[in-house]
């Protein structure tokens, strides 16, 4: 029989026992946080330069010269229940490939209003553009359009925290697409943006511009973006358009069916199927 002093003693190496396996499933646990913490951190990074105003609109970190880090090296982002798909199949057809080495030529009328019609799968968006202001972007948008350059292009970015925007006007669908040749810059300081906030209906250029380094000036191609609902931006963007009160609800349909995680190139496509099955521009 064991004596009082031995079971005292297999009490006491019992509860040493189970304070060491306590420490050790707290330092289990400490490590798995702080990898899944590390994780975090990375994805909110590449998110964060994903939304920025430096990267949101040219294709993403690694087109503005930032390492591509998030890429090649960060961890999947979790898996999502995307939302049920709103849209429609897209017509028949691939995007354009033909390229021009400089802006075509000036023949916009800047005292016509012209009007800009979007047939996607997801409905009909129907853009006003004003020539007077953007002419050189409405001109090119009239140009583009007649040479089918934005038929059958799938609109590749959808951002739903800081700036609310569906982006569209790639036909390589990775936001680094473009024309072959960029227009300036114009209506910068127009009165519904100069205060910072695109509101939303806003229609306006996508560009390379760095605003940091204070690169990247008269850099848009043919990628635009519709802003959705109201969205904090500095004036740096070309203001050309305003969208139509149906297309606002094609757009607020878009924006309803969320976003996919970031992909290679930081895009956040839209989960909702948005191809541009044709797009036309008509003098009004």
């Amino acid at each position: 029989m064991a004596t009082s002093d031995q079971r005292r003693r297999e009490l006491a190496r019992k509860k040493f026992e189970r304070q060491q396996a306590r420490r050790a499933q707290r330092r289990k646990t400490r490590r798995r946080n702080a990898v899944v913490a590390a994780g975090l951190a990375v994805l909110l990074v590449a998110g964060a330069a994903a939304a920025g105003t430096a990267g949101l609109f040219d294709g993403g970190a690694a087109k503005n010269g930032d390492a591509d880090s998030a890429a090649s090296g960060s961890p999947s982002a979790p898996p999502t229940s995307a939302a049920p798909d709103p849209c429609g199949k897209p017509a028949k057809g691939e995007p354009a490939t033909e390229r021009w080495k400089k802006e075509p030529p000036l023949t916009v009328d800047r005292s016509a209003e012209y009007v800009m019609e979007l047939e996607t799968t997801c409905g009909d968006i129907s853009v006003t553009m004003d020539a007077a202001k953007a002419p050189h972007t409405v001109n090119s948008f009239a140009f583009l359009a007649g040479k089918g350059y934005f038929d059958h292009t799938r609109c590749h970015r959808l951002t739903e925290s800081g700036i609310y925007v569906l982006q569209c006007g790639d036909p390589e669908g990775t936001g680094q697409g473009g024309p072959g040749y960029t227009i300036p810059d114009e209506n910068l300081g127009d009165a519904r943006v100069k205060e910072g906030v695109y509101p939303a209906g806003t229609v306006a250029m996508a560009n390379k511009y760095n605003a940091a380094e204070k690169k990247g000036r008269d850099s848009g191609g043919s990628q635009f973006f519709l802003v959705y609902q109201d969205s904090q931006l500095p004036p740096d963007y070309t203001p050309f358009g305003t969208v139509g009160e149906e297309g606002m609800k094609v757009l607020e349909k878009i924006a309803e069916a969320g976003a996919a995680p970031p992909d290679a190139t930081q895009n956040t496509p839209p989960n909702a199927t948005v191809v541009i099955d044709k797009a036309t521009v008509r003098k009004s």
